[in-house]
């Protein structure tokens, strides 16, 4: 979007993704990345026009004068862009992506004619450190470099006599391209005291990174009536992964809001355990056995340890400490604000997790996952430290900010903690283990939370004890296996849920109003991986043709590349929250692999 003062960020849904397995950028309709963290997810934007404006950094590749392109889409299943501009002198192709990494981050632009002959112009705007620092810009060796501190980025041009200049803190390009013709840009990341790093000709990369996602989605075994919609949602939580560790960042970005103008902006760059079994399951079912062990093992390394200490979420490599501060020199997205950076919620205790580690383990031991000979005594602690302490209240699944409570979600889940516990010691009694005490505890667990987190006069569970509220997140009991969802409890919450967070047809998370538990001002959108979840209730409870026509609503609100973010404004009609969002991703897949009778479930 491009207004008389300069390049604005455009909607959510404008962006698509292009990465490399351990960073990505967002690429908008306009042309413009106006979002990249180098070298890492986790790591400080160099263009952070997203959060800001032109200022705080992008790079723009465009017909000249031209606002919005014409069409785009990714080539087959892969994650190489291709955006086309039609024009009153031509038509033309950019082809953005980045290649698997060697060792530094290439993003790659190659600029295509495909008819007549288009004038095109290329504007970069280095801004490093979350678009407050601009680097020193100089000449050498072929490339334009910019560097400040321990940052540097290299520019080169195909061919590499392009010319190019430099005005007000910008390094433009002016060029044309006629059919058969083609321009490419590659900018590549290095640490400021290292030599040049290795030069890759953009078009010799091009079909080895396409072959590297072809052969990747290949692998897919899901053949049902979704595929295509599963296997790009499978694409992108592959690229939200951070292949030296495994682990899946839940987002690529920070602070985009869940209410425009609003403070619910949290950055997403990290790693949830609550994704844990979901997204295990998506893997396994989906023929991803690879990708579903190095997730395996990155969440074992992560949680290794006092099992007092179990976090919510970790950095992509296992970083415990993601200390959560606010940036002021960035207006955020829309002005909302503050855009923070890190995120204060890993100190919190949710009861949870613990549930979510032990139900991915054992899914991921029933799906012939080779198990790690120390995964067991793991676990063994986790349920020691649980059975002394399931009781207490915590902040629960939705990370509140205001008193901790005796959560429903969180008690459903410790009873989840103890079964999978049970179940494996029961089939192989000699990894050893009390037994009894976890029976005895997960006994106690189901009885307290029938008894005291169900309303009987609403006929459904509730949002934590002694509450009238309710959460969507009771929508997972019949999927854990915490009752049948045959059982009148489960269709009464699946009927209350439904009908009490209705936002425009989908799903809120849980009550916003002068009661809401989660201590923050403001307003949300519909939360997207809840209302995946109620298509799956819908249709465990056999209400078969309500749960597809949720389900294809939700799958129609997919951007034109398919990319969901966090929720869904029905008012406004627009994706809000970070972006591409791994949660409603997962829920994506699950619901279809439901939904086709193929989810092999915990």
């Amino acid at each position: 979007m491009w207004t008389k003062g300069g390049p604005v960020p455009g909607l959510i849904e404008d962006y698509a993704l292009i990465g490399d397995l351990q960073t990505a950028a967002l690429v908008g309709k306009d042309g413009s990345i106006d979002w990249l963290c180098l070298p890492r997810f986790d790591s400080a934007a160099c263009f952070a026009a997203l959060l800001g404006d032109e200022e705080n950094g992008q790079w723009r590749i465009a017909p000249a004068g031209a606002d919005q392109c014409t069409r785009r889409a990714y080539r087959g299943d892969t994650l190489v862009l291709e955006t086309f501009w039609e024009t009153a002198t031509g038509i033309v192709k950019v082809i953005d992506f980045m290649p698997q990494r060697d060792r530094a981050p290439d993003v790659m632009r190659i600029v295509e004619g495909v008819s007549g002959t288009v004038q095109m112009r290329s504007e970069l705007r280095l801004r490093f450190d979350y678009g407050s620092i601009v680097p020193w810009m100089r000449r050498a060796e072929g490339h334009r470099i910019a560097v400040a501190g321990p940052d540097s980025v290299w520019l080169r041009s195909y061919p590499p006599q392009l010319p190019m200049y430099g005005k007000d803190f910008c390094t433009y390009a002016d060029f044309s391209v006629s059919a058969g013709e083609s321009v490419a840009f590659v900018l590549t990341w290095h640490p400021s005291h290292e030599t040049r790093p290795r030069r890759v000709d953009p078009h010799d990369a091009l079909p080895h990174a396409i072959e590297d996602w072809e052969k990747w989605s290949a692998q897919c075994t899901y053949d049902g009536p979704w595929r295509e919609a599963v296997l790009r949602s499978l694409i992108t939580l592959k690229a939200l992964t951070y292949a030296p560790t495994g682990g899946i960042a839940a987002a690529v970005t920070t602070s985009l809001p869940e209410e425009i103008g609003g403070v619910r902006n949290w950055d997403y760059r990290f790693c949830w355990l609550r994704d844990a079994t979901l997204t295990l399951n998506a893997m396994v079912s989906s023929g991803y056995l690879q990708e579903a062990a190095k997730w395996r093992d990155w969440l074992l390394r992560a949680v290794a340890g006092d099992p007092a200490d179990l976090q919510i979420m970790y950095g992509i490599s296992g970083e415990r400490r993601l200390p959560e501060y606010e940036v002021p020199w960035l207006k955020g997205y829309e002005t909302s604000a503050p855009v923070r950076i890190g995120n204060a919620a890993a100190g919190q205790l949710q009861l949870d997790v613990y549930g979510e580690v032990l139900d991915s383990l054992h899914l991921a031991r029933n799906s012939g996952l080779s198990d790690d000979k120390h995964a067991w005594s793991l676990q063994r602690a986790l349920m020691d430290f649980l059975e002394s302490n399931w009781r207490e209240p915590d902040e629960g699944l939705w990370e509140v900010r205001g008193p901790r409570r005796h959560f429903v979600h969180s008690k459903v889940m410790a009873w989840v903690a103890a079964d999978r516990a049970v179940h494996t010691l029961e089939a192989q009694p000699k990894r050893g283990g009390d037994l009894a005490g976890w029976r005895a505890m997960r006994d106690q667990v189901h009885l307290e939370v029938c008894k005291r987190g169900y309303d009987n006069e609403r006929s459904t569970f509730t949002q934590f004890y002694g509450s009238t509220q309710l959460d969507a997140a009771t929508l997972l009991i019949p999927q854990v296996g915490f009752l049948p969802p045959s059982d009148p409890r489960v269709i009464g919450t699946v009927d209350a849920v439904r009908r009490e967070l209705n936002h425009g047809g989908l799903v809120r998370r849980y009550t916003l109003d002068e009661k809401a538990v989660d201590g923050l001002p403001g307003d949300e959108g519909a939360f997207l991986a809840c209302s995946f979840w109620l298509a799956d209730a819908l249709h465990t409870t056999g209400r078969e043709r309500e749960a597809r026509e949720l389900f294809g609503h939700l799958l129609s609100l997919r951007n034109d590349v398919g990319l969901l973010a966090e929720e869904w404004d029905p008012v406004s009609r627009r994706q809000l929250g970070n972006f591409p969002q791994a949660f409603s991703h997962i829920g994506l897949v699950n619901t279809a692999l439901s939904l086709s009778g193929v989810r092999k479930g915990a």
